[in-house]
Formats: C-alpha cells, sequence, structure tokens
C-alpha cells in the first residue's frame, strides 16, 4: 500500500500544532502588510494582525509560490509515495489552479483536490481525507471523493463593519458610510466558487436569525438525509467577536440537535483582512467518514 500525506493551507483554520497531531502539512499562507511580506502563524499573530489592521495597515495576500511548492513535494516525496494536496477554493484563490498545473510533472504522485472548499469547510476537508486514510483509502480514492462531495456544504458570514468590502470594491464608499451609520449587517453566501449577497440585517440579532433559518432550510431540503442519518457537521467562525460566536452556539444546539458540532473558530488571516474584525460565520457540511 502506497504511503500517502495530506497538505493543506493556513486558510483552512488549522494551526501547525493541529496539523502535527492530524499528521497534515500545513502550509502557512503568505501575505504583505504595508509592502512586507508574513507568513501566516509563524511570523504574525492574530493580535498583530489586528492590530496593524485597526491602524489601517495595507494588507494584501497572496500564495505559495511554484518553487515553495515543488520544494515541499520534493522533499516530501522522499519519505511518502504519494501527497493529497487539499488547497482554498479554486473560485477565490488561483493558487489551486497554480497547483494542478505544477503537479503535472509529478507523474501522478501529487493528487490536487479541487472541491471547492474555503476555510471552515476546507478544514472539514481534512478530516474526511485523514479519517479516509485511516481506513485504507488511495489517494486517488480521497481526491474523488472529496470533488465529488463538493457541493454539500455551504457557508454564511454576517460583517461587523463594512470598510474591509469598501477596501475590496466590493461596495461603494458611500455604501459602507451609511451601512456602517445605520448598523447594517450584510449577509453573504458561499459554495466555494464566490461569495454572493444573501440579504441584509438590521442587527446581529437579527443575522444570526436570518443565517439559521437558511440553514435549516437546506437540512430540510437538499441535506435532508444527511441530516437524518447523522452525518452533517457544523462550525462557527469569527473575527473578533467571541462572544457573539459563544451565543450563536448555544442557539445553533438548541435548533439542531443532530448537527455535530467542531468548534468555534477564529477566521484565517488570509480571510479576515477582507473582511475585518466583528463578522460572524457559519458552515454545514456533509461527512460520511466521521469517526
Amino acid at each position: 500500500m502506497s504511503k500517502v500525506k495530506i497538505i493543506t493551507d493556513s486558510n483552512s483554520g488549522l494551526s501547525q500544532a493541529e496539523g502535527e497531531k492530524l499528521g497534515v502539512y500545513i502550509i502557512p499562507m503568505p501575505f504583505t502588510i504595508n509592502g512586507e511580506e508574513y507568513l501566516e502563524e509563524i511570523n504574525m499573530t492574530q493580535e498583530k494582525f489586528y492590530e496593524l489592521l485597526a491602524q489601517n495597515a495595507e494588507v494584501k495576500t497572496s500564495q505559495p509560490s511554484q518553487i515553495y511548492l515543488e520544494e515541499l513535494w520534493d522533499k516530501l516525496l522522499k519519505e511518502y509515495d504519494e501527497l493529497v494536496y487539499i488547497p482554498m477554493s479554486s473560485g477565490l484563490s488561483a493558487s489551486c489552479e497554480n497547483a494542478k498545473e505544477y503537479a503535472k510533472k509529478y507523474s501522478g504522485k501529487v493528487y490536487v483536490v479541487d472541491n471547492l472548499r474555503i476555510s471552515i469547510t476546507q478544514k472539514e476537508s481534512v478530516y474526511e481525507a485523514v479519517e479516509m486514510l485511516k481506513r485504507g483509502k488511495t489517494a486517488q480514492e480521497i481526491k474523488d471523493y472529496l470533488e465529488y462531495s463538493k457541493n454539500k456544504q455551504s457557508i454564511y458570514i454576517t460583517m461587523g463593519v463594512l470598510k474591509y468590502l469598501k477596501r475590496g470594491g466590493r461596495i461603494s464608499p458611500t455604501a459602507a458610510l451609511i451601512g456602517d451609520i445605520l448598523g447594517v449587517k450584510p449577509i453573504l453566501y458561499s459554495r466555494g466558487e464566490k461569495f454572493e449577497k444573501f440579504a441584509i440585517a438590521l442587527s446581529m440579532g437579527q443575522a444570526k436569525k436570518k443565517m439559521i433559518q437558511k440553514i435549516k432550510l437546506e437540512l430540510e431540503t437538499e441535506f435532508k438525509d444527511d441530516y437524518n442519518n447523522g452525518k452533517m457537521v457544523v462550525y462557527i467562525a469569527h473575527t473578533q467577536n467571541m462572544n457573539e460566536a459563544l451565543k450563536f452556539k448555544e442557539q445553533i444546539q438548541k435548533e439542531f440537535p443532530n448537527l455535530t458540532f467542531r468548534s468555534i473558530d477564529a477566521l484565517s488571516l488570509s480571510v479576515s483582512c477582507h473582511i475585518g474584525p466583528g463578522a460572524l460565520a457559519i458552515a454545514v457540511c456533509a461527512n460520511n467518514f466521521i469517526n
């Protein structure tokens, strides 16, 4: 049987310590602050990041370079026969498509998974891959399953402030100013290809209610069988908004007793730079390999 190594990136929210415990290699996502490059968790903490963000630092996301990936793959393939790489969604970053191109020179030894996952849904894909590996599945089987089940997930996220959406050009400066004054909370939705506006709320409480209503509808329709069979998991994530996240957890567990609650996560820095502090998110995913 081939010896297989799972690889992902820090966009998944998995820390270096968690990766070591799982036996997964975590690539720290690069980004620049005021023109200087940093690697998530390696030389930039959550606390320092938000401190710089509050000072209106210029933050830009990046991706692992071809040289970095090939050097990593060459190193790991000295110990492993095959690699399964689970990067962030190809719909939201070029890193997945680029990795697939780089992998062509490795003669089928590097399997790049394109399953449209990001952040906490990407994290669940890693958990599935690890469990499948324990059960003797091959690298090809892991890749095929993760891509086949890519749409069995949803993410909803509401913003705490709007100026970071303005910086990214997603809303106008005037709309951001008026929205912040009125306390408007846009709710965005994604299945991994892109984030789209789902609804508008006038408070965090109303935003949570709207997200719960939408998740309930999905669990009663397209995810019904997985939910009834105990195969659906739920995550809550936030950006410097732990108190709301804890209250949201209580609501979710009361509303959906059949959901397996995974964790409350601080969103990765590569996500947080686009949305700023005060955001709150929920994600549901199907997992047919829950251990």
